[in-house]
């Protein structure tokens, strides 16, 4: 059971990135994925779910318009679209996993965990 977080970086306010998150089959069939991230400092907070058809999404308030999250189980892959950073984005990001087919916005609610993606917007 693993997760791979990728497509973090250094960027510019206003710039976009896609994060992805590789999954094993065993890990993302079947189970709703969601992003959290932490930026320095802070707690860990809920960013954006997906259900496990990718016909369902949720997103934070503070991300909003600006990220979207989708899914491609054909590739076991899981998205996160983040466009206009700014620097309070600034996080390091995790994709996470569970069994149940519905999302959830809280932590405990996901048992599998990516090692996470540093994203750093700063002029």
């Amino acid at each position: 059971v693993q997760l791979q977080a990728s497509g973090g970086g250094l960027v510019q306010p206003g710039a976009s990135l896609r994060l992805s998150c590789a999954a094993s089959e065993g890990t993302f069939s079947g189970g709703a994925m969601a992003w959290f991230r932490q930026a320095p400092e802070k707690e860990r907070e809920f960013v954006a779910a997906v259900s496990s058809s990718g016909g369902s999404t949720y997103l934070a308030d503070s991300v909003k318009g600006r990220f979207s999250i989708s899914r491609d189980n054909a590739k076991n892959t899981v998205y996160l679209q983040v466009n206009s950073l700014k620097a309070e984005d600034t996080a390091v990001y995790y994709c996470a996993a569970r069994s149940s087919t519905l999302y959830s916005t809280r932590q405990r609610d996901y048992v599998y965990w990516g090692q996470g993606t540093h994203v750093t917007v700063s002029s």
